[in-house]
């Protein structure tokens, strides 16, 4: 499957083994839960990078005493209809303090990237036949956010309400809301709260 990060394309160095698989005696290798639990020590020996896919009814806590063990955990998204991957890559950067890479696999939708990235997730498998450049700008396809998330970007409430004088957190250029898009919000906002006094003064 064809793999994206926030600055586009990048190389897939990573091999998922499934439990019927032998283990490569070499390179980095990703295993199921069930695979980890029944060979921990093997795995823990290996001298190369390890990492763990979880299925969506597989909980962070599962885990949480082995996270430091992992340089990749991928969250599988079995369907659209099951959104629990979300709240395992929150649980997962907020609860657990995972620093390494988050993986989206399985059902990835390019509708959906963005929202993955504010949950923690920073690279995705996407269709063989998918436009790889096409869907890696669909990360940067939302220019204001509504509400606070994992990837800790400013509000457009917070940035109504930021004093003049109070100094604006550093994001990466991609990130940067533009000045157009974020007066835009203000007025909606703006527009949305006068009708709704005058609706509750009558």
């Amino acid at each position: 499957m064809p793999l994206i990060k926030a600055n586009g394309i990048a190389d897939d160095l990573w091999t998922f083994v499934k439990d019927e698989e032998q283990l490569p005696p070499e390179g980095a290798i990703i295993v199921t839960l069930a695979r980890w639990q029944a060979n921990r020590d093997q795995l823990a020996a290996r001298p190369t990078p390890l990492g763990i896919r979880l299925k969506s009814d597989q909980a962070p806590s599962t885990i949480s005493g082995d996270i430091e063990r992992f340089d990749v955990i991928a969250l599988e998204f079995p369907k659209f209809t099951d959104g629990r991957a979300y709240s395992s890559a929150r649980l997962l950067r907020e609860r657990h303090g995972f620093r390494g890479e988050l993986r989206a696999v399985g059902n990835v939708l390019r509708d959906q990237l963005a929202f993955m990235r504010r949950c923690g997730f920073d690279s995705y498998e996407i269709p063989e036949a998918a436009d790889a450049a096409a869907w890696a700008g669909s990360l940067r396809g939302i220019s204001v956010v509504y509400q606070p998330a994992t990837d800790q970007r400013q509000t457009a409430l917070a940035a109504r309400h930021r004093p003049a004088s109070a100094p604006r957190r550093e994001v990466a250029e991609e990130e940067e809301p533009a000045p157009k898009v974020i007066a835009a919000a203000v007025e909606a906002s703006n527009e949305y709260s006068q009708v709704c006094a005058g609706y509750w003064a009558y």
